[in-house]
């Protein structure tokens, strides 16, 4: 689909007693969402956007035939990207819409991960690390996070830089699971983990570490370095079948036990595939999420200003049909810019709004229209150079490719 030439400045206004009210629509007459083109082939999917010393580094995956995948990634300079440059290929990888591969820098260091296969099980797989340190030209590749060696599912990583030349890693991880032979995530019997680490530049795996012994099954996690030290978020687990966020954090050595930044309550008892983000600047910290307690899908966002000891409020960013697959920047300690996917009179559309602590919600601007099905995977969204980027996977005639935009921080 093509990127917008108009783009449409959306402002709604939903009562909780009202059904489905239309949006109130304005055009701006100025070009502000500027397409990209993207380098890779069709069949690509799967986008990831990080920075790498100021500019966007992007990675994702072509699908060479229907067995053989390959991982790429490219740098955008002068707002052009370089050509793809292939990290590994290979046969019997787990490539799914919401468990994606990504690529992190710290001073010139790469790691990037994907996911191989463990067992003919559909959910049996592990997580795989590829390293590239400053100065080197070959990546060494298919290296182990995990050593657990359990047929089970490990997945949804978060990866960030850490340190001088390190990166703090986390994700979901099965040990603890069994798995029927339905292969379903609703057959599993035991809990799912989340677990960290740190991963030094040469893929050297140090000080593991067991987060919460019992989470949502496949939804994303999401981290952030504050001035205190990492913070861990992500779908928390009950036994009571509540699926709220929750936070850990790394403080004075040690983490703190899990608890919830806010009382949704959503009582639900599949997974919901739909993980939270964080981002922090110091110790100025601000989550999105999705949630549909009381059968009330809604899009939020809360802040906290001593590094997510104690939250604010949450604010309600949309309440219209939204779908989640969220993504949020701090553009500064009281700014935020939030992405959501949300669907009206049968379109769905790419959204963002920049929203202040204070609770004063900004007009929200559509980035693009999309396909609402899980092949679209999960927008990315990057704050560089006073630009906010996006990226997504674009779904024509059944063929996947990935368009990328960015959009002038002014314009919010």
């Amino acid at each position: 689909m093509k990127s917008l030439n108009l783009l449409i400045l959306v402002t709604l206004f939903l009562s909780c007693n009202s059904n489905k009210k239309k949006p109130i629509l304005e055009e701006k007459h100025e070009t502000i969402v500027h397409s990209i083109s993207f380098p890779g082939d069709e069949k690509s999917e799967l986008p990831h956007l990080t920075t790498n010393t100021g500019n966007a580094m992007l990675s994702w995956v072509t699908r060479l035939n229907d067995s053989t995948t390959q991982f790429n990634y490219s740098t955008l300079i002068n707002q052009k990207w370089e050509a793809p440059k292939p990290i590994i290929t290979g046969t019997n990888w787990f490539v799914n819409w919401a468990d994606y591969p990504s690529i992190t820098e710290n001073n010139g260091n790469l790691l990037s991960h994907f996911l191989k296969k463990s067992s003919n099980e559909t959910f049996s797989y592990d997580i795989k690390l590829n390293v590239l340190p400053e100065g080197e030209s070959e990546w060494e590749t298919a290296l182990p996070l995990h050593t657990d060696g359990t047929k089970t599912e490990h997945g949804f990583v978060t990866v960030l830089p850490f340190k001088e030349n390190a990166f703090f890693v986390t994700w979901l991880d099965g040990r603890g699971m069994s798995m029927d032979h339905a292969g379903e995530h609703m057959s599993h019997n035991g809990s799912m983990s989340i677990r960290a680490a740190e991963v030094s530049k040469d893929g050297l795996i140090s000080n593991k570490t067991l987060l919460d012994g019992k989470t949502c099954s496949c939804c994303q996690t999401t981290a952030a370095i504050t001035k205190n030290g990492p913070i861990v978020l992500y779908r928390d687990r009950t036994d009571e079948e509540i699926r709220d966020i929750a936070i850990t954090r790394y403080i004075d050595g040690k983490w703190t036990e899990p608890k919830f930044i806010y009382n949704d309550g959503w009582k639900i008892n599949g997974c919901p595939v739909n993980g939270p983000k964080v981002a922090a600047l110091e110790n100025n910290v601000a989550v999105t999420w999705f949630t549909a307690a009381n059968d009330t899908p809604l899009v939020k966002l809360i802040f906290s200003k001593n590094g997510g000891e104690d939250f604010s409020e949450p604010i309600i960013i949309s309440n219209s049909e939204v779908l989640g697959r969220v993504d949020i920047e701090l553009i500064d300690s009281d700014n935020a810019i939030v992405s959501w996917m949300e669907t009206a009179d049968e379109t769905t559309y790419l959204k963002a709004m920049k929203v202040n602590s204070s609770g004063k919600k900004y007009t929200p601007l559509i980035i693009s229209t999309l396909n609402d099905s899980r092949k679209t995977g999960f927008p990315q969204m990057q704050y560089i150079n006073d630009n906010m980027y996006f990226a997504w996977t674009a779904i024509a005639n059944d063929i996947s490719t990935i368009k990328t935009v960015f959009v002038p921080l002014e314009a919010f």
